[in-house]
C-alpha cells in the first residue's frame, strides 16, 4: 500500500526520524478498530529523548493545523502517546516497548513501510 505523501500520520514520522526516533514503525488499523486508522510506533532512547520526540509530532502537526485530542504518559513514564484521532503515536523507550508489543497485540494490522524523504 503506497500512503498518500500529505497524510498527517506521515507528518508524524518525520517529525519523530527528527528526533532521531529508531524502530519507526506504521499499522494500518483501517477495518480492524473503530477508534484509529493507524498506530504510529517508535522507541526512544531514554526518557527525554521520549518527550523531545513527542513533543516535536505535537508542533509540527500543529503547524498543519492539527492538534491532539490527548497526550498521555508525560513526566518521566516511559511510553507518550499522542491521539490525533485517525491516527495514534506511539513514542516508548526500549523496555516498555518490548513489554507492551503493540506489533504483536496489532499483528492483525498491515505494516506500512514509509517512503524515504
Amino acid at each position: 500500500m503506497e500512503p498518500e505523501p500529505e497524510a498527517s500520520w506521515l507528518l508524524a514520522v518525520r517529525a519523530a526520524e527528527s528526533k532521531k526516533a529508531t524502530d519507526i514503525k506504521v499499522l494500518d488499523l483501517t477495518g480492524i478498530t473503530s477508534f484509529t486508522d493507524f498506530f504510529v510506533v517508535c522507541t526512544a532512547a531514554n526518557t527525554k529523548q521520549m518527550q523531545a520526540i513527542a513533543d516535536e509530532v505535537c508542533f509540527q502537526l500543529k503547524k498543519n493545523g492539527e492538534l491532539p485530542i490527548s497526550v498521555e504518559g508525560s513526566d518521566g513514564s516511559e511510553w507518550v502517546l499522542c491521539d490525533f484521532g485517525d491516527f495514534i503515536v506511539h513514542v516508548f523507550t526500549a523496555q516498555a516497548r518490548e513489554y507492551y508489543d503493540l506489533e504483536r497485540l496489532w499483528k492483525q494490522g498491515e505494516v506500512i513501510t514509509p517512503p524515504s524523504e
